[in-house]
């Protein structure tokens, strides 16, 4: 199968899952209790009042017609309406998620940054104190709370020593890179002074989980034919390691760091939470305790479509990485 045909059937695999997430999503507001009527009305409404906004809202409707009134709004990018907040949950949802990537995208650059190098470091260096170090650091890394650890960063970094702002976030990277284009780079050192310590804390336990990774699949390849027979030939021992052995380990590597990317996504809910950086993973939370289904669904549909597109992207990388890669 070629490529295209492969990425065309992912494609089409991803849609159905994406519709399987809207329809759960959708489903899930009528079956958790609670009267979204009785959030909006205020508390002495009269019946024929709450009638009236329950026909506003739709509600007095056949379920499989709110449904594909609903679904109909998805394709033309209406998520609906929250009345908690005001606003349109299209224009609420996308105004946070920039935040949220760039939040994951600093965390997997955090984890690639360190873990291959110290993976690679740990491999080469069986049993010598350079690989006993990185397998402590790999087992704190994972054994460590996010949240405990965004908590002592900020108390020690933060307070004690006053290197980083406690918590927001000031200027969004787009924003900051203009003004780097203008010849003020203040707004990308802000950028960088802001999202420091949540993508440290977010990109921990997958720093740790990567350099594993990349660890065992260095010693498994290592000890290949290919790689003594490339030593043998005399070839450089930095080119064996780097181009022919942690190339052939890279395949795993990218399947967990795009899983790890779509997680990151849906899952920084806590560290946003702990540096009160405004992405979806806070309006998540504000929206399940103001009860706001409309807003709920949207976010939960926009990273549930996340976690899809970035695990097609990692597909379509496999061929880049290792051209042998058969598709079927």
């Amino acid at each position: 199968m070629s490529r295209a045909r492969f990425l065309l059937k992912r494609g089409l695999q991803g849609i159905f899952v994406v519709w399987g997430v809207v329809t759960v999503v959708f489903l899930l507001r009528f079956i958790t209790p609670g009267d979204p009527v009785a959030l909006i009305a205020p508390l002495d409404a009269s019946p024929e009042l709450r009638q009236q906004i329950a026909a506003n809202l739709g509600l007095d409707r056949p379920l499989y017609v709110q449904y594909f009134d609903y679904v109909g709004g998805l394709f033309v990018g209406d998520m609906g309406y929250s009345y908690v907040a005001g606003t349109s949950v299209s224009n609420r949802v996308f105004a946070r998620l920039p935040a949220t990537i760039e939040l994951a995208a600093a965390a997997t650059v955090v984890a690639i940054v360190l873990s291959i190098p110290l993976g690679v470091i740990s491999a080469t260096r069986r049993g010598e104190p350079a690989d006993y170090a990185a397998t402590v650091f790999s087992l704190g890394g994972i054994s460590t709370p996010n949240f405990w650890l965004g908590i002592m960063l900020v108390l020690v970094l933060s307070v004690q020593f006053g290197l980083f702002p406690t918590s927001r976030r000031a200027i969004g990277f787009v924003p900051a890179l203009e003004l780097l284009a203008a010849g003020n780079p203040l707004g990308l050192l802000a950028w960088l002074e802001y999202i420091t310590l949540p993508a440290i804390t977010l990109g921990t336990y997958f720093t740790a989980l990567v350099t594993r990774l990349t660890r065992s699949g260095m010693l498994d390849e290592l000890g290949k034919t290919y790689v003594r027979a490339a030593r043998a030939k005399g070839l450089p021992e930095t080119l064996v390691r780097y181009k022919h052995a942690l190339r052939n380990t890279l395949i795993p590597v990218i399947t967990v760091l795009g899983l790890q990317f779509g997680t990151l996504i849906g899952g920084a809910v806590i560290t946003e939470a702990v540096f009160a950086w405004p992405g979806l993973g806070t309006l998540v939370i504000n929206s399940i305790n103001a009860r706001d289904w409309p807003l709920i669904q949207g976010c939960l549909i926009v990273i549930g479509t996340s976690f899809v597109l970035v695990n097609i992207v990692v597909d379509a990388l496999y061929a880049y990485v290792n051209p042998q890669v058969v598709y079927d």
